[in-house]
């Protein structure tokens, strides 16, 4: 929903279940009925009129407010199970993404949301397209970029977390980027993010 909180009503709303009644319609996307769209977690960009959303379908939704309605920019299949967490970086259109399925995702929106965008306007706080490495502890080397051909979305940095993600942020600890993370343990636990 898009609130008018000085009115104190809505002035848009959509319904991510229905979305996903019109894509099981369709023949090239079968639905999954047993994991229904229900939204866990919204994040706004610092440029304030894209958003996203997480949902339980595994799906994220990037939303672009126009006037008084949002519309669709993208939607992508990011986990396995739910995507509890959705979290913005500052200053860009990288998304971090949490899912039930104990991973965390790191997606550049950005040129997918400049592709759609209709009006030609000005953004300041756009940053060069990087690919993302990222070693983790047993040696093993991601490196993960968009599939041009195919038009599909893949992460630039994926990291198996093992727990299911209840909440993550990305912040700067002494001048670095980083991701906190908690889970259903009573730890937080931090993985840096070097490259962004």
């Amino acid at each position: 929903m898009l609130w008018n909180l000085q009115k104190a009503r809505p002035l848009w709303i959509t319904n991510l279940q229905e979305d996903e009644m019109e894509e099981m319609e369709s023949p090239q996307s079968p639905g999954q009925l047993l994991n229904p769209a229900l939204a866990h977690s919204v994040s706004v960009a610092s440029c304030g009129n894209i958003f996203s959303c997480g949902a339980e379908d595994g799906k994220v939704r990037i939303f672009r407010v126009v006037g008084v309605k949002c519309e669709q920019e993208l939607g992508f299949k990011g986990h396995t199970l739910g995507v509890s967490q959705v979290c913005f970086l500052p200053e860009s259109y990288l998304l971090l993404t949490g899912g039930n399925d104990g991973k965390i995702m790191l997606w550049d929106v950005g040129s997918e949301i400049e592709k759609e965008q209709k009006s030609p306007t000005k953004h300041t706080h756009r940053k060069k397209n990087k690919r993302a490495t990222y070693t983790k502890q047993g040696g093993n080397t991601n490196t993960l970029v968009t599939d041009e051909k195919h038009g599909k979305i893949l992460p630039k940095l994926s990291i198996e977390h093992g727990e299911k993600v209840n909440w993550l942020l990305s912040t700067k600890i002494k001048g670095y980027q980083n991701i906190l993370v908690a889970d259903q343990t009573s730890c937080i636990s931090l993985y840096p993010l070097h490259e962004f």
